[in-house]
This record gives C-alpha cells, sequence and structure tokens, in this order.
C-alpha cells in the first residue's frame, strides 16, 4: 500500500506541474520570465489579473464563452435524451446504419465544416454570434451525447417502462419521476463531455466569431503581438480558463463516477 500510494502522489505531483508553473508565471513580471529561470515569483505583481478583469474586451471574451458553451450543453441534452431513448428502446429498419452515421460526424475534424458553417451562417444572420459556435458544436456533441446515453438506456430493464405505463403513469410523467433519476449519471457525464468540447474548441470559434461574440479561446492570442508574446498575460488567462471546468466537475464529480462505471465511457 506504501509503495502505491507514493506512486500516486508522484502521479499527482507530476500532473499539477503545469498548473503550478502556470499560476507562478501568471504572477511574475514579464522582465522576471524573460530574464531567469525561478520557481516562484520573485516580484510578485497582480498585474495581469487586474488587466484581464478590467479590460472589457476580456471580460467580454469569458462571457461569450460561458454564454455559447451554456447553449451548447442546453440543446445537446435535449436533443440527445430523446434521442438516446428511442435508440434504445426501439429497433427499426435502419437503425443501426443511423446510429454508425451519427458517430462518423463526431469523427470528422472540425476544419472541414468551416466553410459551409460560415457560408450558412451569414445567409441566417447568426455569424459572428454566440448561437453560432453552440449550433456548429452540437454537431460534434449531439452523436457523442447519444452515444454515451444510449448505453445508460439500455442497461435499464424495459420492464421498469412497461410497469409504469400499467400503474397509469403517462409518458412524460414516467420520463420526468422515473427515468430521468435512473440516467442521471449519464447525463452528468454527458454534460462533461460537452461542456470540455466547446469549452476548449478553438477552430470553429475562430472561424465563426469576429468581435461581438470572440470567445475566451480566441482571445488568448492577443497576447501575441508585436511587442512579442505577454507570457504572464497568457498565463493569468489560461488559468482563468480551468476555473469553470473545474467548477463543473466539482458538481458532477459523483455523477462521473457513476457514469464512467455503468456507463460505455
Amino acid at each position: 500500500m506504501k509503495k502505491r500510494t507514493i506512486l500516486l502522489v508522484l502521479y499527482f505531483i507530476v500532473l499539477f506541474i503545469p498548473i503550478y508553473w502556470m499560476i507562478i508565471t501568471s504572477l511574475k513580471t514579464d522582465n522576471e520570465i524573460l530574464k531567469e529561470l525561478t520557481f516562484y515569483p520573485h516580484e510578485l505583481t497582480f498585474k495581469n489579473y487586474v488587466e484581464i478583469f478590467t479590460n472589457p474586451f476580456w471580460r467580454a471574451s469569458f462571457q461569450n464563452s460561458l454564454t455559447y458553451v451554456g447553449l451548447n450543453v442546453i440543446i445537446t441534452l435535449l436533443a440527445a435524451i430523446p434521442g438516446a431513448y428511442a435508440f434504445s428502446r426501439w429497433t427499426f429498419r435502419g437503425s443501426h446504419h443511423l446510429f454508425f452515421w451519427l458517430l462518423t460526424n463526431r469523427m470528422a475534424p472540425a476544419a472541414v465544416f468551416m466553410v459551409p458553417f460560415t457560408e450558412l451562417y451569414y445567409i441566417l444572420h447568426l455569424y459572428d454570434t454566440c448561437w453560432a459556435v453552440a449550433l456548429a458544436h452540437c454537431l460534434f456533441n449531439i452523436p457523442l451525447a447519444i452515444w454515451i446515453l444510449e448505453g445508460f438506456m439500455s442497461g435499464i430493464p424495459r420492464e421498469i417502462d412497461e410497469t409504469a405505463f400499467v400503474d397509469g403513469y403517462t409518458f412524460p410523467q414516467f420520463f420526468r419521476k422515473i427515468f430521468f433519476p435512473l440516467i442521471g449519471p449519464g447525463i452528468g457525464v454527458t454534460a462533461f463531455f460537452s461542456f470540455t468540447f466547446s469549452w476548449v474548441e478553438l477552430i470553429l470559434a475562430k472561424a465563426l466569431t469576429v468581435t461581438n461574440a470572440k470567445p475566451a479561446v480566441v482571445q488568448l492570442t492577443v497576447g501575441i503581438g508585436a511587442e512579442g508574446v505577454k507570457w504572464g498575460l497568457l498565463a493569468a488567462a489560461g488559468f482563468l480558463t480551468i476555473i469553470p471546468g473545474a467548477i463543473v466537475v466539482y458538481f458532477v464529480r459523483n455523477y462521473m463516477a457513476k457514469g464512467f462505471a455503468l456507463g460505455r465511457v
């Protein structure tokens, strides 16, 4: 047990090194960052964080990211839950081919869809809006969400559905009171993966936004300018982008643990 504990501690230390380095870099001055290698900030400064919180462009970028990520997660779950239920409970002609086709959309690189999405959103007047990025990410998140949720739902006996209907439950009542709590871990895992993809995805987010809906991952590129790379500013922004993901993991951690144990993830 001691050897396992030591190895586990060393493993987490190695994992934490990049995060630690990002934090201390964000608290250093640019002169100290470029001058010498230091393992802690000799000249402690919070100017990088002050710039992010006081700069309207940085504030807007984080707000845009949270907006379209939230929209994407909600749309993905609303579309994937009924779709996964249909695949798990009914077999129809071509259902297996349709299920595989959904997954092929997830396998395609995001760069393939830049041109058609850009042209489509220009026509629909959705270009450079949070809806544009949220809907584009649905193309990748919905197939994955259906695949994950279908695995959870297939593990729930169909007799539960039949018993509920015999007891007089309507379908909405059955889904809300009985079925929905049973697939809670699957929903938690699905929400986590959808959030993670949409939060860190850069290609579509950059191609479909210019100024009004520019997200944090795109705004990070402003740290590279004519005067050079603003390492401290980039490190501060990078650390702040980790926080929302950590909050999401904290709230869905119990569902994720059950989901990874019971589902097909």
